[in-house]
């Protein structure tokens, strides 16, 4: 405790009281936190960078993907308070936690450690955890920093992170075991055992040998937030004739609950691909929600309803072969009724697992189908490219990556300069793509619209 310079201004603090469920609902512990008002931290002041990288999830689809296939076991591991491990690099004065006062009211906190709250400690912790690694021999990956690579004798062992909870796997339970101790010589570490319930995802191994991940709690969660519960099962997300539009005069009375619920139905996509372009259709009307936005909102929670236990499977990929890449996209040109932008969609498949996802709108409006399938197609390669990346640096072995459109006009111009009074608008994308063509790192083939899996991802 220490007076208040005249010239700096205390940030407050709160305690913050939460039950701690496992997967399956039972309480685990209940947990208070002092937590900071990072709110009152001044920017250039109390703190200066707050970025903190976390795992993208086609990384962690990729790594499951690849212990799967090495037949290597899942662990997960647990930090006990870990913002409380990071080192601040500024000075932060905070008020006097509740229930713990000095006769002397005037004097303030002077934090020597980050804690909950505060604007940079998830910065200060994952510098203080990547220092550590790093000293314990491991190397960050330069395509997602919050993945780490161990090498030693003939053994590899990766690491990833989501702020505290981490994933470790690899070629030797010794090893990870090793490993694991000297963490726990630094930070306070729970051994959670088999990995089997991440971030809100339960992952469950099947009898054969391969593992399915889904959210049944998460979506009951989410049910029960929104008294839909009872609600009657549908079968599919979006009516096939929905065009949501911005230009209706029935307000939605509570626009705080639509957000929220629209936020949390984000989640579900993680391992729902199915939800994708439904989803993705009311989080563009966020800003000014209608009660028939909201009658499309509760459409997905009935379907979700009906189909919680759904998931995202995931199984060995053939050992005696380089790992496949395989992406198809689609278009759906001009389809928005509001700003005729076209909504793009793509899957892409890492040996017979499906690693990579997504429906959005592009960004400018295109002026023909085949500039809207082009404009996806530079998507599916610049995602494809970062995996091949990725997947280099972990010496992978896979094979050319292999692309599959619908569009002939767009297949076309992959190959050969054509259409060019159609298309010079639009050169650094041709270009992007045509070389990789050329230089045999990408093929792209077409295939008839009715085997086109990623037509789910751009329409109803």
């Amino acid at each position: 405790l220490v007076p208040l310079p005249k010239d700096r201004q205390a940030v407050g603090c709160k305690w913050v009281f939460r039950i701690k469920e496992n997967a399956d609902g039972i309480v685990n512990r209940f947990k208070a936190r002092l937590v900071a008002k990072g709110f009152h931290q001044i920017a250039g002041c109390d703190f200066n960078e707050t970025f903190s990288p976390v795992i993208k999830p086609v990384t962690i689809r990729l790594i499951i993907t690849l212990a799967l296939t090495n037949k290597w076991d899942l662990f997960q591991l647990d930090v006990n308070n870990a913002f409380l491990n990071g080192h601040l690099e500024e000075t932060i004065y905070m008020q006097q936690p509740q229930g713990f006062e000095s006769s002397d009211k005037t004097l303030v906190c002077k934090l020597q450690k980050a804690l909950y709250g505060l604007k940079q400690a998830p910065r200060q912790w994952f510098d203080r955890l990547k220092g550590t690694l790093l000293q314990l021999g491991f190397v960050a990956s330069k395509c997602d920093p919050s993945l780490f690579v161990y090498k030693d004798k003939g053994h590899i062992i990766y690491i990833l992170v989501y702020v505290d909870d981490i994933i470790i796997t690899g070629t030797s339970n010794v090893v990870i075991q090793q490993l694991t101790t000297k963490l726990h010589s630094n930070f306070s570490l729970k051994q959670l055992g088999k990995l089997d319930y991440f971030l809100g995802i339960e992952i469950k191994s099947v009898a054969d040998g391969t593992i399915l991940l889904t959210q049944s709690k998460y979506i009951r969660d989410l049910l029960q937030k929104t008294k839909m519960a009872e609600a009657q099962p549908i079968s599919s997300p979006m009516t096939a004739n929905c065009k949501l539009t911005k230009a209706s005069s029935d307000l939605f009375s509570d626009p705080s609950l639509y957000r929220s619920v629209v936020g949390a139905l984000r989640y579900t996509t993680v391992t729902r691909p199915e939800l994708s372009y439904a989803v993705n259709k009311v989080c563009q009307l966020m800003a000014n929600p209608m009660d028939s936005h909201w009658t499309a909102v509760k459409r997905i929670l009935r379907y979700l309803k009906g189909s919680i236990h759904h998931g995202l499977h995931f199984k060995a990929a053939p050992s005696s072969q380089p790992f496949t890449i395989k992406a198809l996209y689609d278009a759906d040109w001009a389809s928005d009724p509001d700003d005729r932008r076209s909504t793009s969609g793509a899957v892409i498949y890492f040996g017979p697992n499906l690693v990579s996802w997504w429906s959005k709108k592009q960004q400018i409006v295109a002026r023909s189908s085949t500039e809207a399938e082009y404009r996806s197609l530079t998507q599916v390669t610049t995602e494809v490219t970062w995996i091949q990346t990725l997947l280099v640096e972990l010496s992978v072995p896979f094979q050319t990556p292999e692309i599959y459109c619908d569009n002939q006009s767009a297949v076309a111009i992959t190959h050969n300069p054509v259409l060019h009074s159609w298309t010079k608008h639009m050169e650094i994308d041709i270009f992007f793509v045509r070389e990789k063509v050329l230089a045999k790192e990408l093929k792209v083939y077409h295939i008839p619209a009715i085997d086109q899996w990623a037509d789910a991802l751009t329409k109803p």
